[in-house]
């Protein structure tokens, strides 16, 4: 008979496609049934701005978009406590989207 209290054994592997990138821009949407996050890289643009290259796009259910959020608070308040402050440009911190 099963338990149904006890955790399931969880195995992960890496799908054929699988692939890892750099992103240090991500731009978030939403809607009643889902969160939307392009991963992409901001490059020097030419004149004052700055472009952006996405290169990945990943739907995530309500709840999986609030377990990451718990899970990503969580490692960076560990990473805060071994390594310091992370210190964000102010006018991130305040205008919604991080690129």
């Amino acid at each position: 008979m099963a338990n149904f209290n006890e955790q399931p054994e969880i195995r992960i592997r890496n799908s054929d496609d699988y692939r890892e990138g750099y992103s240090n821009s991500v731009q978030v949407r939403m809607s009643v049934w889902d969160f939307f996050l392009a991963f992409g890289k901001a490059l020097p643009g030419d004149g004052p701005g700055i472009d952006l290259q996405n290169f990945q796009g990943i739907y995530l259910s309500p709840q999986q978009a609030k377990a990451l959020a718990l899970m990503l608070q969580q490692n960076v308040a560990n990473y805060e406590q071994t390594f310091g402050e992370i210190k964000l440009d102010p006018q991130f911190t305040q205008n919604g989207p991080v690129h």
